[in-house]
């Protein structure tokens, strides 16, 4: 058979064109068959060939040429001033100390592994969600017959009724009746050809990651920049209210006046799919897999949605950092009081918010732009944590430190407020004391109230479902004093136990699991795991955030 015609031959070797292909020079993008090898190489010494198994060609990574040295491959990349650089321009001219720099190959296989998440997002999650919508539309499309048929129906009941000198005015409601449906009808034809046309771009945008994920040219790839977030916000839904008759005076009173077609523009909200949550175990011996120096002195809080942003605050100071997993600040935002954060959290879209006790008031910060959004009269916010249908929890104590509770605020709205149990009970110790708090993916409300040495678990409705005040046989000196709390794709709950330098890790319903304690963990605070189950701990004193896995 022919190889350059035949799509169903096996692979051949590009030199000889005859011997089935066994290996792949990486640099040359040739195929080869083990007797053309020597040949090849013996063509271009000069040349780095990487020879490999043809199975796991295209693996090794193309580097960008050096614009100062055209034969060095650049090996690094510059944060600050966004260029690349080989080791030649490090040795002969060191670059700034102060700036950040990064091994390519780290960026690289950072931004393959978002460029393969972003693709299996995009195919199993937002282009099935369009596709719903499409459908929905269709069949909106497809009944507009049957509907409008109806109501000409029930007209024509009603004008039989009538005196025949009034048929004059029903046949011109009839034809406003087919006007409104042409114009229903092209509303709809237009938002469909919408969603489609942003169904088009997805599908590109696919074709395009697909690309990019079998491609090793690292330019592109450093440069490639995600558009999951713009697809995630779901087009508004087109509602058109099919008309309704209304009464008028004298002779059309008894007819009625078709009001004019209405329409509105409902939201959608794009849920991502929640993670399998039946598969995950915990590990025999966790381990960290880095620690990223912030610099604090009296780090108490870190929170984050995943390894690409991670915020953190501290104890002395109005700044608010933000740093990549390798430890790479990446920016820093100030309090407007220029008084310690209480606490932060950060919403679905990266947006941060934060508490400002001196102000009773609860911030929103958005594309540099920062907002109140929460005031308090009376009491004092503190914790934080937004909630996966996008509510914000706000633990708060009244101004003299004797009640505490915890509210649920849809903007600046209050939905739903916690604190007494049902039989009148106080659920929290009444006290300035932080009370970290969390949602559980089955909606359960965890919060770690440390001066009463428990984590209290209520349900969605506020009832409570359980207090843990430490295992039943403790192994540890200290008293239990929960700080931190978190909870990952399990349901299980994670709380830091500050005073005996450990992480508690506990099931749905309370019980205990095990300790998270052979990490040299040193006062640990708050918490958080991000979207893999990487779970990420504050020590309070050393100022460190510790990347730690115990989840195999």
């Amino acid at each position: 058979m022919d190889p350059h015609y035949d799509a169903q031959d096996v692979a051949r070797c590009d030199l000889c064109e005859v011997a089935i292909v066994q290996s792949y020079c990486d640099f040359c993008h040739v195929n080869l068959c083990k007797p053309c090898i020597g040949e090849h190489i013996s063509d271009d010494y000069s040349k780095k060939h990487i020879i490999v198994p043809f199975q796991q060609r295209r693996s090794t990574p193309i580097y960008p040429k050096c614009k100062t040295h055209p034969k060095r491959a650049c090996e690094y990349q510059c944060k600050d001033c966004n260029i690349f650089l080989c080791t030649d321009c490090l040795a002969s001219k060191p670059h700034n100390k102060k700036h950040k720099l990064s091994k390519l190959e780290e960026v690289f296989h950072q931004k393959k592994d978002h460029i393969h998440r972003d693709k299996e997002e995009l195919k199993e999650e937002l282009l099935p969600v369009y596709e719903e919508i499409a459908t929905e539309i269709k069949n909106q499309i497809a009944n507009l017959d049957v509907d409008y048929q109806k109501f000409t129906t029930q007209m024509s009941k009603h004008r039989e009724e009538l005196h025949r000198e009034i048929d004059n005015v029903m046949d011109q409601r009839e034809k406003e009746i087919d006007e409104n449906k042409l114009k229903h009808l092209s509303i709809l034809t237009k938002h469909l050809e919408e969603i489609k046309q942003l169904q088009s771009l997805m599908q590109e945008s696919l074709h395009n990651l697909n690309e990019m994920e079998e491609s090793n040219e690292v330019t592109p790839t450093i440069h490639y920049s995600s558009k999951n977030q713009e697809f995630s916000k779901l087009p508004p839904k087109v509602i058109v209210s099919m008309p309704k008759p209304i009464e008028k005076e004298e002779l059309c009173s008894l007819i009625g006046k078709l009001t004019p077609l209405s329409t509105t523009l409902e939201e959608r909200v794009f849920t991502a799919k929640k993670p399998n949550t039946s598969v995950r175990e915990l590990l025999d011996e966790p381990e960290v897999l880095n620690t990223i120096k912030t610099g604090y002195v009296g780090l108490c809080s870190v929170t984050c949605i995943d390894e690409e942003e991670i915020w953190t605050s501290g104890q002395l100071t109005a700044d608010i950092k933000c740093f990549n997993t390798q430890g790479v600040l990446q920016k820093t935002i100030k309090t407007k009081s220029g008084y310690r954060p209480g606490d932060i959290a950060v919403y679905s879209d990266g947006a941060l918010v934060y508490s400002d006790g001196s102000k009773r008031t609860v911030y929103k910060v958005k594309n540099g732009q920062t907002e109140k959004i929460i005031t308090l009269q009376g009491w004092i916010p503190f914790n934080l944590c937004v909630t996966s249908s996008g509510d914000l929890l706000v633990t708060m104590f009244s101004y003299d430190e004797t009640q505490s509770k915890v509210v649920r605020f849809s903007g600046s709205t209050v939905k739903q407020t916690i604190q007494f149990d049902d039989d009148g009970q106080p659920l929290y110790s009444g006290n300035d004391y932080p009370k970290f708090i969390t949602e559980n993916r089955n909606l359960d409300i965890c919060v770690a109230d440390v001066e009463a040495g428990a984590v209290v678990v209520v349900n969605q409705a506020g009832k409570l479902r359980f207090r843990y005040t430490g295992p039943p046989s403790s192994t540890k000196n200290k008293p239990f004093k929960p700080g931190g709390i978190t909870t990952d794709s399990q349901s299980r709950i994670l709380t830091a136990d500050h005073s005996n330098h450990c992480i508690h890790v506990l099931d749905v319903d309370g019980q205990f699991l095990r300790y998270i304690d052979n990490c040299d963990l040193e006062l640990p605070t708050s918490l958080c795991v991000d979207n893999d189950d990487s779970l990420f701990v504050c020590e309070f004193i050393k100022g460190n955030v510790r990347k730690i896995r115990y989840l195999k």
